[in-house]
């Protein structure tokens, strides 16, 4: 008996650790037991190439790493924290709700090569992920869909202005434009559910996209 994944998956800034709190506190209250992750887990030596990657010691670029590496560093942090904390709850039939999975990589790194590979990438990141490595495949994944230039407001107020603390990933608005591309023809092409967060301009209201999660997810819990 396998368990049940449930992922939400977004750009920087789109509330996805407030939105995967709220969809834990409602799956606790209605009596159900869970269990909440998040990745890349930065408590675990696991996530050590992830931290060089994103705080630019490798390059100071995103595109400098190529998609492929990259999607490794963040895969190997995912099925270490599989085997070592989460394997035997999940075979056993368990419940969880992810901030970010292996979707990320489908995100963040499709959109480094040519529109014309990009199914054949989100082939191979699917092979590599669930069949090589054997991570669980999510049951569904909720994407909260944000336009960059609302989601970068919401960065700025997070780090109070201090532009030093985003990461490669955060202070590349070109870089994230076009993650949000590819994260639209991944969500189209893997079955994800998306739900848009704002109307061009500013967010929706957080309890109001806590709702529209709750109900993408109900078939599942």
């Amino acid at each position: 008996m396998k368990g049940k994944l449930i992922v939400i998956e977004g750009l920087d800034g789109s509330g996805k650790a407030t939105q995967t709190a709220l969809l834990c506190d409602y799956i606790k209250e209605s009596g159900r037991s869970y269990r909440k992750l998040s990745f890349p887990n930065y408590e675990s030596p696991s996530s050590a190439l992830v931290k060089m990657y994103l705080g630019g010691e490798l390059s100071s670029k995103p595109d400098g790493v190529n998609p492929y590496a990259a999607a490794a560093f963040y895969a190997v942090d995912r099925c270490a924290d599989f085997l070592k904390y989460w394997k035997d709850e999940y075979e056993g039939g368990g419940l969880f709700v992810s901030d970010r999975y292996a979707t990320s990589n489908a995100v963040y790194q499709t959109s480094k090569l040519p529109e014309a590979q990009w199914g054949d990438y989100l082939r191979w990141l699917e092979d590599f992920e669930y069949d090589k490595l054997g991570v669980p495949k999510p049951d569904v994944v909720i994407y909260l869909d944000m336009d960059v230039s609302v989601s970068q407001q919401l960065l700025s107020k997070r780090y109070g202005g201090d532009e030093s603390k985003k990461d490669i990933h955060e202070l590349d608005v070109g870089f994230l434009r076009s993650c949000r591309r590819t994260a639209l023809c991944a969500a189209e092409a893997l079955g994800w559910h998306v739900i848009r967060c704002d109307d061009g301009r500013q967010p929706r209201s957080v309890s109001d996209i806590s709702k529209d999660i709750i109900e993408a997810a109900k078939p599942y819990l």
